[in-house]
Formats: structure tokens, sequence, C-alpha cells
């Protein structure tokens, strides 16, 4: 008698322990509504945040024409590339890559970084000297038109620019002074 009773303890236990888990599962599904003032904060958050964003998008992109001119004023004195300068074309390098991923760009052409095959990019890079020319023309053509957009709209044409600016740094960066 005393093991029939186990027995059904262990069933009613083993059914209650089902019906919790279903339970469980049903309630995941549906999303609690939250409060009015609460979206309205989490609204004006996100709106912010993408304020914020696309002022520092900006900030990039004058960045880009500082470092550009620098370098092109540098390479001028010097007729070659110092270490400061190589440091300089670094931090335009992850300024580029920053610039396209956040227009939500990508390399349209990663294997070949110093061919330049796509027809929107149109720069012939024969020298050094050359490159760090067209590189400060890139660079105010890429500001130019991240001022022109919006934080709501997406420029092909800056995102080309990025592209190109970051095949012109590379070839600099890797070429020989």
């Amino acid at each position: 008698m005393i093991t029939s009773f186990y027995r059904f303890i262990f069933v009613v236990f083993l059914f209650s322990a089902s019906i919790a888990c279903v339970n469980a599962q049903s309630n995941t599904g549906e999303k609690e509504e939250l409060p009015k003032g609460i979206k309205e904060t989490l609204a004006k958050n996100r709106i912010d945040r993408e304020k914020k964003d696309y002022e520092e998008l900006l900030q990039r992109g004058e960045e880009t024409v500082k470092l550009s001119e620098e370098l092109d004023k540098s390479f001028v004195q010097n007729k070659k590339l110092t270490g400061e300068d190589q440091r300089k074309l670094e931090r335009l390098e992850k300024l580029s890559k920053k610039i396209r991923e956040e227009l939500g760009g990508n390399d349209s052409n990663p294997t070949s970084e110093n061919e330049n095959s796509s027809k929107s990019d149109d720069v012939k890079l024969s020298s050094v000297s050359d490159a760090v020319d067209k590189l400060k023309n890139i660079s105010r053509k890429l500001s130019d038109e991240l001022k022109k957009t919006t934080r709501y709209t997406i420029s092909t044409v800056a995102v080309q620019s990025s592209n190109t600016l970051f095949k012109v740094v590379r070839f600099i960066r890797l070429s020989k002074n």
C-alpha cells in the first residue's frame, strides 16, 4: 500500500511538473507591454544616440580631411613619409574603415587592394606623391558627401569615397617611400 501511495505521489508530481513546463513555455511568447513613459524615454534615448552617432560620423569626416592635409603638407616638405606620417596613415585607415562600416558599406574588392578594377573608384595611382595628392581630394569629397546626408540617409557616393580613401591609404602604406 505504501508503494502504491508513493507511485501515486510520483505520478501527481510528474503531472504537475509537466503542466508547469507547458505554462512556462507558453508565457515566454507573450511580450509585456511597457508603460507609456518608459516607451517615450526609450524613444528619446534612441534619437539622442542616433544624433550623437551622426555627429561622430561628421567629426570623423572632418578628421580625415585634416589628416590628409597634414600628410600632404609633410610630404611636400620632406619628399617622403616620416614615422609620424605613418601613424597618421594608420589613423586615416581606421577612420575610413569606421566611416564605411557606419554607412553600411564594405570592401567591394578585398583581394586586390592595390588594383583599381572598380569603375566607381577611377583612381589610378602611379606613385606615392600622386597618391598623397589624391588622398586630400578624396577625403574632401568624402567629408562633403557626409555633410550632405542626414542621419536617416545613406549616400552611396560616400560609401564609394570611403572605399577609395581606404584603398589609397593602403597603397601609400604598402608602397616604398
